[in-house]
């Protein structure tokens, strides 16, 4: 399990980029040119991916080709690390290669590639039948109202506690900071999540946001949204956190690992981290928590609301140079099969984006998370699909550290984070 999530930690992995042409250009995703290009074309295709750690792709494709003997997809496997896999892809749009038919595409990396006009709109003849996804995946393909790429596989934030000292897990976050008494008459920490000055820590702070209703840009992915009391109640609800020492000083360093590490040794009451954790926690020689920890979602703000989630997973575009089109699509509608899905869930432990599944009694007792997750991802929020990502995501990390350290106001830091998101978002 730990093998199948690294994909996804190392999407998480993704930071401010020196990124080639970050600040527009291309055909604004307009759907002109290239993108009338090949509509019917069907042939052999490429799909491109990074590495398949938890041997999914492959059996996938043979199942495909054996079906398309006239239609094959070759598997074009990137590397492990989430920034070079990003270089790879852009590399390959800007040479216009008609090589990378179908490109899987880290959520964060939607409104970059579509604002560059480098992905096929999946609109007309491409259009996909979204009705049985949760609709946050969905969303997550989206940019400027106009879907680009297909959800592949999803991931949500979940709640780990110690059920053997609090039995009932905080629905909200003032319940769990109560409970961070406890903890203290334990002699361990309270909540840690991911608060190294890394894109985990983005995930977290728009996490605090989102759940308090604030946003960090508009809809349309460059207006600035985040120099508001919410994003203000958000950010402070963290800073308090480490004031207080409900957060311990040393979650300052904490990314997915160390947390998850941190929580197995008993050293942490509570903690927000991915799925994936749920497995290790259970079967770590190392794990002194085994029979110990229950899963919740994100605590909210009232009762009878759960925190909102910073939406993870991958989904999957067709190139606008794709020759072969009509097959690139097919292949998209293939990924999202029900069959697929499921094998993506029991094989890689990777969360399907069809609803149904969350609900099947066989999964839900081969994985137990899974109804946690549905709720997760049911209330997630993407990341901004901005074409200026890599601008925003360090923008909030920069300024939410200082903030989280100390060095800067609340007030302070979301005034420079939306200066900079504001200098970013006007090409300067």
């Amino acid at each position: 399990m730990k093998a199948a999530r690294l994909s996804v930690i190392a999407g998480v992995a993704l930071v401010g980029l020196a990124l080639a042409g970050c600040t527009g250009g291309g055909s604004g995703g307009s759907g002109g040119g290239d993108a009338n290009a090949n509509l019917t074309g069907k042939g052999p295709i490429t799909y491109v991916q990074g590495k398949d750690n938890s041997n999914v792709v492959r059996p996938l494709i043979e199942k495909w080709n054996a079906a398309h003997p006239n239609e094959k997809v070759t598997f074009k496997e990137q590397t492990d690390q989430a920034d070079q896999q990003h270089d790879d892809l852009v590399q390959h749009f800007q040479a216009k290669d008609s090589n990378y038919d179908v490109v899987d595409v880290d959520v964060v990396w939607t409104g970059e590639f579509a604002a560059k006009g480098w992905l096929q709109p999946l609109k007309g003849d491409f259009k996909m039948d979204n009705s049985a996804l949760l609709a946050p995946t969905v969303k997550s393909g989206t940019y400027n109202g106009t879907q680009y790429a297909a959800p592949q596989t999803s991931d949500g934030g979940i709640l780990y506690y110690r059920k053997d000292l609090v039995p009932t897990p905080p629905k909200t976050w003032d319940e769990m900071l109560k409970d961070c008494d406890i903890a203290k008459a334990k002699g361990i920490g309270c909540y840690a999540g991911q608060f190294a000055q890394y894109e985990g820590l983005t995930v977290n702070v728009a996490e605090a946001i989102n759940t308090n209703g604030g946003t960090i840009v508009g809809d349309d992915g460059k207006t600035v949204t985040v120099d508001s009391s919410e994003a203000n109640a958000g950010l402070t609800r963290l800073v308090d956190g480490f004031k207080n020492g409900q957060i311990p000083a040393e979650a300052i360093t904490y990314q997915e690992e160390q947390g998850r590490q941190a929580f197995e040794a008993g050293k942490l009451m509570f903690l927000r981290n991915w799925p994936y954790v749920y497995n290790l926690a259970k079967t770590d020689g190392s794990s002194t928590v085994k029979n110990t920890f229950g899963i919740a979602p994100l605590p909210g703000i009232t009762a009878d609301k759960p925190g909102v989630s910073s939406l993870g997973g991958h989904n999957a575009a067709i190139s606008v140079y794709s020759k072969h089109k009509a097959t690139a699509f097919e292949f998209l509608k293939f990924l999202q099969s029900e069959e697929t899905q499921k094998f993506f869930v029991t094989q890689g432990s990777l969360a399907p984006v069809l609803s149904s599944l969350y609900d099947d009694a066989g999964l839900n007792q081969q994985l137990p998370y899974l109804s946690t997750l549905k709720t997760s991802i049911e209330n997630a929020v993407p990341r901004p699909v901005s074409p200026f990502y890599p601008a925003i995501t360090k923008a909030v990390q920069d300024n939410s550290y200082a903030a989280l350290k100390g060095d800067k106001s609340v007030d302070q830091a979301l005034k420079d984070m939306a200066s900079a998101i504001k200098t970013a978002s006007s090409g300067q």
